[in-house]
Parts: structure tokens; sequence; C-alpha cells
């Protein structure tokens, strides 16, 4: 396996986001300093290695998140990843090691924790997602229901675990929902006025409008001029009707509802996208330990 400073990320700017995601967690946590470490350990360098220990199943994601926090804490410490991201892991597996001063271990420990339990988490909930809907053309998709601070963190996470990720903010897309329409009178006034503002700003953005029933989803298909059609809290048979009627004009994104147990069924009505916020806003940490052996 190739050692993690060998490693080239898929690009340099997101490399840059993760640094920054990585130093303000640290910030936030050592603050002036690791006082219980200062007090038990002092200035005396006790070389130590440390097991990350998988106490569940799961898919292991955040393998270059947890190095980064590694090497900015202290660029001496060593860490040897056992697991790539997206890799199965079972209870009991070690996922790496990292080795060198323990002053510096027990400091960076819980932050490395925190990153690589939650993205865990996220991936391992993603690809059980994933795998109900295999054999459709259905992808599962992420929302914007993520931590504050972290979307960056939680949607490479979505992807890892074999997901696509939706819009990254306010500012990449164009989502019409439901205030949106209110607001403007209308799902037509809505879709118009969104239309002139790319024109006139000359920006290259798509744009998906939500619909709420199938008289909604008629009187999209009348304006045109959209990407995608988010069918929101449809039942089956009413996302079925609507997938029937859109044709193949537009994408076709279901959201709303949306659990392991319907996924399937969901799918299978013939939409191009599921959108499902519990990937990110409730999702459940994948239990892993860090264990220091003096």
């Amino acid at each position: 396996m190739k050692r993690k400073d060998e490693i080239v990320m898929r690009n340099f700017q997101l490399e840059e986001k993760i640094i920054e995601v990585v130093e303000r967690a640290l910030v936030e946590d050592i603050g002036s300093g690791d006082v219980t470490t200062m007090a038990v350990i002092g200035d005396e360098r006790i070389e130590a290695e440390a097991e990350f220990v998988s106490k569940d199943e799961g898919i292991i994601a955040g393998i270059d998140v947890v190095w980064f926090v590694f090497r900015t804490l202290d660029s001496s410490l060593s860490f040897i990843p056992f697991f790539s991201d997206g890799d199965e892991v079972k209870k009991g597996d070690i996922i790496g090691v990292v080795k060198g001063d323990v002053r510096s271990i027990l400091t960076a420990e819980r932050t490395a924790l925190n990153f690589l339990q939650r993205m865990s988490g996220i991936a391992t909930l993603t690809r059980k997602f994933v795998k109900a809907v295999e054999g459709t053309k259905a992808k599962i998709t992420d929302t914007r229901k993520t931590a504050p601070g972290l979307r960056l963190i939680d949607k490479l996470a979505v992807e890892i675990g074999g997901g696509v990720n939706h819009r990254f903010g306010l500012y990449d897309m164009i989502l019409i929902k439901d205030n949106h329409i209110a607001v403007a009178g209308g799902v037509e006034n809505a879709i118009e006025r969104c239309l002139r503002f790319i024109k006139e700003k000359d920006l290259d953005l798509k744009i998906e409008v939500e619909a709420q029933s199938i008289e909604e989803v008629e009187k999209i298909l009348k304006v045109g001029g959209v990407d995608r059609i988010l069918l929101d809290n449809f039942s089956i048979e009413e996302m079925r009707k609507a997938v029937d009627l859109i044709a193949g004009r537009f994408e076709v994104e279901a959201s709303g509802g949306i659990t392991l147990e319907n996924v399937r069924d969901v799918a299978e009505t013939g939409v191009d996208y599921i959108s499902i916020g519990m990937l990110t806003h409730s999702v459940k940490a994948l239990d892993i330990s860090l264990e220091i052996k003096v």
C-alpha cells in the first residue's frame, strides 16, 4: 500500500479546502493547549504507536482527512493506513496506525476520530442505500442538510459511499422550491424569472424546480427551460405517473420520506435521482477507537 505522503489528492483545490476544515477543528479543540496531556506527560518525549480499531462493521471514509489532522498538528507523526476510503471493515479490524510523539497523538486523537467516525458513518449508510437500488438507473444523492462547516467533509463521505453529490450550496445551482414559488406567485413566474436572471447575468447554471403535485408537474412541462424536476413527497403511484408524464424530457429526482424500506420502490418508478437528507443530517457515527501502545 502507498504511504499517504505519496498519494496525490484528486485536485489541489479540494486538498486546500480540507486542510482549512482540519485546521479549524484543531483550533476549536486545542485552544490554548491540551492541558491534560501537558500535566500528565509534560515536556518528556515518549515514542508511541496507536491503532485505529473498528468496533463495528461498515465502510471506511476519511483516511486522507485523518492524515491531514496528524500532519497539520505534528509533521513528524507517521500515519500508516491498512484500508482505503470505500473499503469494508469488520469488528476488530485495525484500520491503521499512527506513530510518533505520544503527546501529539493524544492531542490529535479526538479530532481525528471525529472525522473518521462521522465520515465512515455517512459512507456506511450511503452504501446501504446504493446497494438497495442496484439494477435500477437511480442514483443516490445528498442534500444541504449537513453539519455547519462540515459540508465538504459530509459530501465527500457520501461520494466515498457510492452516492453522488447534489449542489454544494446556494451558488452552484438554481433550485426553485415551494417557498420561492409562493413568493413568485406561481411556478410559471418563478421559472421565467430564473431563466431571465441566468440570461441577464450570463450564468452557466442548471435549474431544478420542485413539484408537489401532478398539476405542478404539468405546469412545469408547459413552461419548460429547466434541467430537473424534483418530485417532493409523491406517493409511489403519483411518482410513476409523473415519470411517465415527463417522459425523459427532464431529469427526475425524488425526495421526501425515503427510507431503506421503500427506496427500491422509489427507484423502480424510473426516477434518475433519489435525494436523502438522513445521509448527513442524522447519521450514526461508525464506532471506532484509538488504542495507544507505549
